[in-house]
């Protein structure tokens, strides 16, 4: 039996994604390129049951959807460049205090509001970095429409699996793309719900130390009372300043990511069988890489590419042997060069390492890649 194919846009892929992980609550501010997320969703989930709800700015809408999740609903919200940057307090907040959410940036050019419809990457290093302190981050990055449906039930599935906030780095250019995909049937893709407690209210706490470093969450108003702050505190969530309970829990909500790692990387490698050079690059930038390979491959030069989907934790030992393995490698991305800090990081190699870079809220051409890579290749 054939399936179903759908012309679909990419910020329309990330609702249906959602809702097939299983997303009963958006809230959020519209903003562009992102603002078809909202639209759909509050299309959608009235249709499920769900609740949507449009906040006043973008800090009440992830702050909102931080309360749905704690009451136990699988919670999303989107923006772009200027609404990331006013989330990340929050999202800081659920960091420590261990709230899956999933939060979409479809990046625009910036900084401040920028060019708020043309295309970017220039949030990449924002991403990781953005809110203050050591805080564990889970970042994913889509490549086409189908892809888009895809690593945002991954986003869900990691949130929930982890108890920790993930991001769905896309851009404008997968965010407004059309391109044909088949809908995944019910059961084929992988869904993942949070853990529960499974003792009495009496004895749960909610921030106890277990095997898999990630506690059991109850939904608040089922009986388990327990205290949530953005402040350090102990296995029941009260605030203390005992220097080595701090630094356990801070090992503990770092490792539950960090020693996961296999799991959460996920990556493509493009005609790299027999590459002397290859290309690294994310999100739509891999579009416009992979024509630029096709041609350059006409021609008899072997290269290829290592796209990384998930863009943190960054994949620094399949970048460090791809470097050791290559003539001359070359980090592609709308920006003015945040991707090749990690890559340069990952390597002892620095040498065979070239950027490739705008940042005008343009798209790098196939053409400018190959005009980029032939004078490294001919000098």
């Amino acid at each position: 039996m054939s399936k179903k194919v759908v012309l679909m846009q990419g910020n329309e892929a990330c609702v249906h994604g959602a809702l097939y992980a299983g997303m009963e609550f958006f809230a959020g501010y519209p903003i562009t390129p992102s603002t078809e997320i909202a639209e759909v969703s509050s299309e959608m989930l009235p249709k499920i049951g769900g609740k949507f709800i449009q906040m006043e700015d973008e800090i009440a809408g992830i702050a909102a959807c931080i309360g749905g999740s704690i009451a136990g609903k699988k919670s999303m919200t989107a923006t772009s460049g200027p609404g990331f940057s006013l989330k990340q307090e929050n999202i800081g907040y659920a960091c420590i205090a261990e709230i899956p959410c999933v939060i979409v940036n479809v990046q625009r050019c910036g900084p401040s509001t920028g060019l708020p419809t043309s295309p970017a990457q220039g949030d990449y290093m924002q991403a990781k970095w953005g809110t203050h302190g050591d805080h564990p981050v889970i970042a994913l990055s889509p490549t086409t429409v189908r892809e888009t449906f895809e690593l945002t039930v991954k986003a869900f599935n990691f949130a929930e699996k982890f108890r920790t906030p993930v991001i769905l780095l896309m851009d404008e250019v997968v965010g407004h793309l059309r391109e044909n995909m088949e809908m995944p049937e019910p059961g084929e893709l992988e869904v993942i719900d949070r853990k529960r407690p499974q003792c009495s209210p009496e004895e749960y706490k909610a921030y106890e130390t277990t095997e898999d470093l990630v506690p059991p969450m109850a939904d608040f108003g089922t009986g388990y009372r327990y205290n949530i702050t953005g402040l350090f505190h102990d296995e029941t969530g009260f605030p203390t300043n005992n220097t080595q309970v701090a630094g356990k829990q801070l090992d503990r909500i770092m490792n539950k990511v960090e020693k996961n790692f296999d799991e959460i990387n996920i990556y493509e490698e493009y005609m790299l069988e027999d590459a002397q050079y290859s290309f690294i690059t994310f999100g739509g930038m891999a579009r416009s890489v992979k024509e630029a390979i096709r041609s350059l491959r006409k021609n008899g030069i072997r290269v290829g590419a290592f796209i990384p989907k998930t863009v943190w934790p960054f994949p620094e030992k399949q970048v460090q042997d791809l470097v050791s393995k290559m003539e001359r490698v070359f980090v592609a991305e709308m920006n003015l060069g945040q991707m090749i800090l990690e890559v340069e990081r990952a390597s002892d190699q620095r040498s065979k390492i070239h950027g490739i870079n705008k940042a005008n809220g343009e798209i790098i051409t196939p053409e400018e890649i190959i005009k980029s890579f032939m004078e490294v290749y001919n000098a």
